[in-house]
């Protein structure tokens, strides 16, 4: 009978009462739900609290202007790749007749448009070397100032 008593007052704390309804409930359901482990009352909703709009727009904008560093990012890096490619290919006198080869010459002038004649050293080696080296140099500043000025405006 003891036990009998002991277990009536443990549910009765373990319900409350539902105010819309006016009919008792067991704790946990309804709009005065207790958290199960720790026992604080939970408003409805609360287990799973929405973002405000502003939030997730500023996260979507985020993301946006991330996206666009980054592919700034990549296309500034590329063209500071095909550049030193083509300095490679031309210190160690790459055959001029392989497609590759003449591919990466032909987009690394296009590249160095107005740094091809900047130095003009005797070695025509080292020509290329310095001019289209400093192309590729001005193109890794200013591709990492770019994208850091994009990163901070978010």
């Amino acid at each position: 009978m003891a036990d009998n008593r002991a277990d009536k007052r443990a549910d009765d704390r373990d319900r409350t009462v539902n105010p819309e309804t006016g009919r008792t409930e067991p704790a946990g359901t309804g709009t005065t739900a207790r958290h199960a482990m720790t026992g604080t009352r939970l408003d409805p909703g609360e287990h799973r609290a929405r973002r405000p709009f502003g939030a997730s727009a500023a996260a979507a904008r985020k993301r946006g202007v991330g996206l666009v560093a980054t592919v700034i990012s990549v296309v500034t890096t590329i063209a500071v790749l095909i550049l030193a490619v083509h300095i490679l290919f031309v210190v160690f006198e790459a055959n001029t007749g392989n497609d590759i080869v003449h591919w990466f010459g032909a987009r690394a002038d296009e590249l160095a448009w107005q740094f091809k004649d900047v130095f003009q050293p005797d070695n025509a080696k080292v020509d290329v070397a310095v001019n289209y080296g400093l192309a590729a140099l001005v193109y890794l500043v200013i591709g990492r100032i770019i994208v850091s000025a994009v990163r901070r405006a978010a």
